[in-house]
């Protein structure tokens, strides 16, 4: 093995480049999900500044930190329905399915007898929750490319 020599005084890059590019390798090596942690836990608290630094979204920052227990309470289409948002969610909790047209109708199932239930007692909150989290499961397959599966929450949202 043949050992390099460094003579720094022939060095084309100035010392403080070389530094910012050492940098930037560093930071590329790092995970996406080791550096939105270490990002908040250095004061940076804004999502949609961390996904912008990050490169990646804002339900990927806000899942990442949210399982890392660095936040509560934020919720949009991407992020789980294993956490609650509010007090019917836990009725709701991993009801929500589309990995094939079965698993969408047994969620959908699933959806119905939840919007029945508050039907009945006449809760239209809850009702309200049930029809958001079939339109969820819709958008969600949706753009995953699984229009099959989008197809069978649209049905059930189409006739509640």
């Amino acid at each position: 093995m043949q050992q390099q020599e460094i003579n720094f005084n022939e060095m084309t890059m100035p010392l403080a480049e070389f530094a910012e590019e050492e940098s930037r390798e560093t930071e590329k090596r790092q995970t996406k999900k080791s550096r939105i942690v270490e990002l908040f836990t250095n004061g940076l608290t804004d999502i949609g500044e961390i996904a912008e630094r990050v490169g990646t979204w804002p339900s990927y920052v806000a899942s990442v930190l949210q399982s890392a227990n660095l936040i509560k309470g934020y919720f949009d289409l991407y992020t789980t329905t294993a956490m609650d948002q509010n007090l019917y969610s836990r009725y709701f909790r991993n009801v929500l399915s589309f990995k094939n047209v079965e698993a969408a109708k047994e969620s959908v199932e699933k959806i119905g007898k939840l919007y029945e239930h508050f039907e009945r007692i006449g809760d239209r909150a809850g009702q309200h929750h049930a029809e958001v989290l079939a339109l969820t499961g819709r958008n969600r397959a949706r753009w995953s490319g699984k229009l099959e599966e989008a197809r069978v929450f649209e049905e059930w949202l189409f006739n509640h």
